[in-house]
């Protein structure tokens, strides 16, 4: 298996689609919070942005660490960039349908998955501040999957078997047809 070592230039930076091996690999948690991560979290703000995406983990750009970024403002507002480093839930409530999921990572492809309906989440932000987030609807939904990528899963690894396989057969399809 093949290791990445990317250097954080805008150049270097692009999603990753499934099925690259290397979005199914747990990441890194971030040692030190330094001017390389948050260059980092500049060139993933903008990455998400032209999508257009309302949440990316550095894993999805081929970087091996525990940092995901979001903004689930409506897009008629004013953005807001939040970011998360090493993040973890600690506790989830009750159960939701997230209805017509989608990912970057998985292009062209939207489906229901069973979430929490409610999830507590820790982590720092860009400035080593610890933060707590109390999180329901889009946003608990948004920290959930990025977390998940965060863990080496897909939002498709939480769908049915069929649906799955449905999918998986039409990106083979695909690759082949090149």
């Amino acid at each position: 298996m093949q290791k990445r070592k990317r250097s954080h230039n805008m150049e270097t930076l692009k999603i990753l689609t499934y099925p690259d091996k290397f979005l199914s690999e747990p990441t890194k948690p971030v040692e030190n919070i330094d001017e390389k991560i948050r260059n980092l979290i500049k060139d993933m703000a903008s990455i998400m942005y032209q999508a257009p995406g309302i949440g990316l983990a550095a894993i999805q750009v081929g970087i091996n660490k525990s940092l995901l970024i979001y903004d689930v403002s409506p897009k008629d507002e004013k953005r807001a960039l939040q970011v998360l480093i090493n993040p973890r839930i600690i506790e989830s409530e009750g159960t939701t349908i997230s209805e017509d999921e989608g990912c970057l990572s998985v292009p062209d492809f939207r489906a229901n998955v069973k979430r929490a309906a409610s999830v507590l989440v820790e982590g720092f932000d860009s400035k080593e501040k610890p933060l707590r987030i109390e999180a329901e609807g889009l946003l608990s939904v948004v920290l959930q999957h990025e977390i998940d990528h965060l863990n080496g899963i897909l939002f498709i690894d939480r769908i049915s078997s069929l649906k799955r396989e449905m999918y998986k057969r039409c990106v083979k399809k695909n690759l082949k047809n090149r």
